[in-house]
């Protein structure tokens, strides 16, 4: 979803007048509801059986009715066809799929094997067919505008949970929800009580995904046991937050530290400094895409005849690329992207 927002600012470039509207699923709709670029955000619920299908059939019927001029399928998948399909729009853009290309009335290939390209950059190409211009970070980069009554709310929380106004906040986020890009908890322990301990400043605020509050649990009191109680306040918990709320704590964050997931991307489409954990997935396809005037550190173990891989199933069973991640090796990451933002 993130990586889609450098497509929508250069479609209303180049189609300034255009009605341009978005579909989403609800748990998605933050990232795209107050973009600036959009005229219109069609929030549709997945549903099951036949009252789901009857809901997209209706749905595909209003998108009709609108006259959309030119459908793009971004995600590819049954669903997303079908409505591309239904929208009647005379221009369908979308990837040759097996089964379902017929759906679009303009393919583009789209190879299967991993290539070292940016996920954005793969994207465009269902761009190219419309004369717009290849992608930069700094023209184009991921968006997800903050909502101020969401912002208010997180600076809250963060008094609620002792953090003062002028404290310098770390956000590190826990964990993923799929296994192979899990960092392991007592890694997470260490890089937190380390941060804590170097400035009595800081505060180090643990987030997590909705399947991973045990673990972050345990990391917040882990890490405070291990700095003891003359500083175990530094590491702050506030629960969870929506991903509205992610992005307005990123906004007022000084670092930000996670593996490759939903978070690290929203982190992108602000200016914090954020250092990126890499497992099974290469930084060269899902890097934070925006300028390079904010810092930005990616850390991975290396090269291995395993990685990338599909994340079905590791096959030397140990889960390497990420447990040989070493926490001194992401430390010295913090310190140089915060040495890079001053």
């Amino acid at each position: 979803m993130v990586f889609t927002t450098p497509a929508i600012h250069a479609l209303r470039r180049r189609f300034p007048d255009a009605q341009l509207s978005y579909i989403v699923e609800p748990a998605a709709a933050p990232v795209v509801l107050y973009n600036p670029n959009l005229t219109d955000v069609i929030v549709a619920p997945r549903g099951r059986g036949l009252s789901g299908m009857l809901a997209d059939v209706a749905l595909g019927r209003r998108l009709k009715a609108s006259r959309y001029d030119i459908a793009i399928d971004f995600h590819g998948g049954p669903r997303a066809s079908l409505l591309t399909w239904l929208s009647g729009a005379p221009v369908r853009i979308g990837y040759e799929i097996a089964g379902r290309g017929w759906m679009y009335t303009r393919r583009i290939a789209r190879p299967r094997e991993l290539r070292r390209r940016h996920s954005v950059e793969n994207q465009w190409d269902l761009l190219d067919a419309l004369d717009i211009a290849p992608p930069t970070r700094s023209i184009d980069p991921v968006e997800m505008p903050a909502d101020g009554a969401t912002i208010a709310a997180v600076e809250a929380r963060l008094r609620q949970g002792g953090v003062r106004p002028d404290d310098p906040i770390v956000v590190v986020h826990v964990s993923a929800g799929n296994p192979f890009r899990r960092w392991p908890i007592e890694h997470f322990v260490a890089l937190i009580v380390k941060l804590a301990r170097d400035d009595s400043r800081r505060r180090v605020v643990v987030t997590s995904g909705p399947s991973e509050g045990d673990a972050a649990s345990r990391v917040i009191a882990e890490a405070r046991s291990t700095l003891g109680e003359d500083a175990a306040e530094r590491v702050v918990s506030c629960g969870e937050f929506s991903l509205a709320e992610l992005r307005a704590l990123f906004e007022r964050a000084a670092l930000y530290i996670g593996g490759d997931s939903g978070p690290l991307h929203i982190a992108a489409t602000t200016t914090v400094p954020i250092v990126g954990l890499y497992g099974p997935t290469l930084p060269e396809r899902s890097a934070p895409w925006r300028s390079d005037r904010y810092p930005t550190a990616s850390v991975d173990a290396g090269e291995l005849p395993c990685r990338p891989c599909d994340q079905r199933v590791c096959a030397p069973g140990d889960f390497r690329c990420l447990t040989r991640i070493q926490p001194e090796q992401v430390v010295e990451a913090c310190l140089y992207v915060l040495r890079s933002r001053g």
